[in-house]
């Protein structure tokens, strides 16, 4: 599917992180949507979406041909249980810090720790450029939560969930560009299906706690929406992101994911009818501007 048995170009992988983090900013519309009308609380939603993902994922390798070796089973565990912790850990910080809190503790923190690990895992330098990237990322998703206006109060047990849950994408970041670096990395497609599956397996029993089942109430649209959920912002965006993920430079790769909150601002005024408030506009070009830069930066460099 998106293999690099031969290695990708570095434009090439910047265009797939950017294409996962603008498929990821639709995730938020689908559940926003899905909390409306499915019944559905946040663990279940991503006990479906990672089952659901994995589902399709299979599928695709079912139907070719090609024998692809399965990722070592650390990578599997280390993978799965890294994408677990990010997405269970935000959601919680969601609930007892609010969602722009969370969003921007998460997002706004996980490039730091990522550029900190590259350092430290492989001795990647991020020079003056890099540096005003990452500073002008948090800037502009500090400029984005204040947007938002309404005085939100941020409970230190919120906070720590939302570090916790940067510390889980940055370990899966760090960890896919490291194995690629030392000639490890796998076909990314399976190595998504199999995370995606110890994802599902680890919030099964509480999904179940939470109530695994949506209502009858607009039935339908919630398969189709939850169709939807598992396979553009799950198995295509999450392979793509891996695929991405292992020819750039790390903190590269979760600066230019910061799309993804850009991405779901467009929507939510769009779909959901939020307004475009002039900070969101300005939080929005900043965090634009940044994402431009480190990826020159990544061009000039690869």
């Amino acid at each position: 599917m998106f293999s690099t048995h031969t290695a990708l170009p570095a434009r090439r992988g910047l265009l797939y992180v950017a294409l996962a983090a603008t498929a990821w900013g639709t995730a938020g519309a689908a559940a926003a949507l899905l909390f409306r009308q499915s019944g559905l609380g946040p663990l279940a939603l991503t006990f479906w979406r990672s089952l659901g993902g994995a589902g399709v994922l299979l599928a695709l390798r079912l139907s070719t041909k090609a024998r692809r070796p399965r990722p070592a089973p650390a990578r599997i565990l280390f993978n799965g249980l890294g994408l677990t912790l990010f997405q269970a850990a935000y959601f919680l910080a969601v609930q007892h810090a609010g969602l722009a809190v969370a969003t921007v503790v998460t997002l706004g923190s996980a490039p730091v720790m990522v550029a900190l690990g590259g350092r430290l895992l492989m001795g990647e330098r991020l020079g003056r450029a890099g540096v005003s990237a990452i500073a002008g990322a948090l800037l502009g998703l500090t400029v984005l939560m204040l947007g938002g206006g309404g005085g939100v109060k941020a409970e230190p047990l919120g906070l720590a969930w939302a570090l916790t849950s940067a510390a889980g994408y940055a370990a899966i970041t760090v960890a896919t560009r490291h194995w690629a670096r030392t000639g490890t990395a796998d076909d990314p497609a399976v190595t998504t299906l199999w995370s995606f599956t110890v994802c599902a397996v680890c919030l099964a029993p509480f999904a179940l706690a939470e109530g695994l089942l949506p209502s009858t109430h607009a039935l339908p649209s919630t398969l189709l929406l939850l169709g939807y959920l598992a396979t553009v912002p799950t198995a295509l965006a999450y392979a793509l992101y891996f695929a991405g993920a292992a020819v750039i430079r790390a903190a590269t790769a979760s600066v230019v994911a910061l799309i993804e909150p850009l991405s779901a601002t467009v929507i939510a005024a769009a779909v959901l009818d939020e307004p475009l408030t002039p900070s969101v506009l300005l939080g929005t070009s900043v965090l634009l501007l940044s994402v431009t830069a480190l990826a020159r930066t990544e061009l000039r460099a690869g």
